[in-house]
């Protein structure tokens, strides 16, 4: 094994290893999710060059200068204050979902329209439209980090592949017998997971537009869909109470999460894929150990059905949104509500960390995005101007962007 170079990561903190082996180019990363301003970096680079054997002596000084820089980016805490820059009517009918590819230079939003737009994120001018499906698009994604490609999931029971570049569609998956909901690529973009009312999830291949597997256990729709980092497992959360855990080489079930007792409206693995996290309509959301599925914690602090949740990117915070229109921030550790966040006057759909991991951001149906303060739950701004509910809204790569979306068919970008 010989390494190549070493790139940063800034969310969440590490460095990638680009080495040989064999002849073939491979990558790896070191994880340095526990990183901070105050860290021995010296210390650390001695503990890394132990486990790992590809960091020789020789490359000691550069790690620390990596490590160094990181540093320096963890401590300059985002403190943006956000200007509305433009307002796109991006459909004639109403908007499903919006969604960035990684760098925040384009964006994509789904309509009732049948149709998928490409957006230029600078000018706010329209790239494509990608026409061809039959129904409703509901679910989208780009494939980042990578974001040459789009994928779309319909109501007309397809999904579709299409060139960022070009808007062409490679490929039309057929298979579900209803509708689409959700969809993911996975992360080493190979594969398009879909999630259906019909009860299944298939994998598709990305290259040969085949399909790969179905994933067949659930009893009722499945409504929430995702990879863990490496892109081993998917986790899939129904309205039949559960959360089925499947191995994404083979499309076996590996386990299934039972104990909510109300329809699934979440369901993610934090970075390191120790944990997941489960949201659901019967008030409270279960972290479970991703590697014996024991239910570890039941946070129960909402008046109402959670409507969304999340991790931040290391892993150590977990935000949930409610129809009680409030929010909380718990402590993935000591699992102990650590702030609430009031002040929205409706329930709240969509909640995200930025990337930092010192602001949430929340969408809400009172037609506005409040932007918080994670650690002591202040409202640092609210974002007006929608004249219905926002049902989508998310923090670019960097943090510096926030795209909301709302049933007033429009979309509107902050930065």
């Amino acid at each position: 094994m010989k390494l190549k170079s070493l790139l940063l990561r800034y969310y969440p903190p590490g460095i990638m290893l680009e080495y040989e082996k064999s002849g073939e180019l491979r990558t790896k990363s070191i994880d340095l999710l526990d990183l901070d301003p105050s860290t021995d970096v010296n210390a650390l680079v001695e503990e890394i060059q132990k486990a790992e054997p590809l960091i020789t002596a020789s490359r000691s000084d550069q790690v620390k200068l990596l490590i160094q820089r990181l540093q320096t980016k963890l401590g300059q805490h985002s403190n943006h204050n956000f200007y509305l820059f433009k307002v796109l009517r991006a459909h004639i009918l109403p908007l499903t979902n919006v969604a960035l590819n990684k760098s925040g230079s384009c964006f994509i939003t789904g309509s009732y329209d049948r149709t998928c737009k490409l957006w230029d994120m600078a000018s706010g001018e329209e790239l494509h439209t990608l026409e061809g499906h039959r129904n409703v698009v509901y679910a989208i994604a780009f494939n980042n980090p990578y974001g040459d490609k789009i994928a779309t999931g319909s109501f007309d029971k397809t999904c579709k592949l299409w060139s960022v570049e070009t808007g062409k569609c490679y490929h039309t998956f057929r298979g579900h017998a209803a509708e689409i909901v959700c969809l993911s690529f996975n992360p080493q973009s190979t594969l398009v997971a879909t999630g259906s009312m019909d009860t299944t999830a298939k994998l598709w291949d990305i290259q040969n537009g085949e399909q790969v597997c179905t994933l067949m256990g659930h009893s009722a729709e499945i409504i929430s869909l995702s990879f863990n980092t490496s892109g081993d497992r998917i986790i899939t959360g129904s309205f039949d109470h559960t959360v089925i855990v499947w191995d994404a080489g083979t499309g076996r079930k590996l386990y299934t999460l039972i104990g909510h007792c109300a329809e699934i409206s979440s369901a993610l693995f934090n970075w390191d894929c120790s944990l997941i996290l489960t949201g659901s309509m019967d008030k409270t959301c279960m972290l479970w150990d991703a590697t014996n599925e024991k239910c570890v914690a039941t946070l129960t602090c909402h008046d109402d059905e959670i409507l969304d949740s999340c991790f931040d990117y290391t892993g150590k915070l977990i935000a949930t949104a409610s129809a009680d229109g409030t929010a909380r921030v718990f402590s993935a550790a000591t699992r102990k509500c650590i702030t609430k966040l009031e002040g929205h006057e409706g329930e709240i759909s969509k909640i995200s960390f930025n990337p930092q991991g010192n602001r949430l951001l929340t969408g809400s149906a009172d037609k506005t995005a409040r932007i918080w303060d994670a650690q002591t739950g202040q409202c640092l701004q609210v974002l007006e101007g929608h004249t219905d509910e926002i049902f989508s809204c998310a923090f670019n790569y960097k943090g510096d962007i926030i795209i909301t979306g709302s049933k007033d068919n429009t979309c509107r970008i902050w930065r």
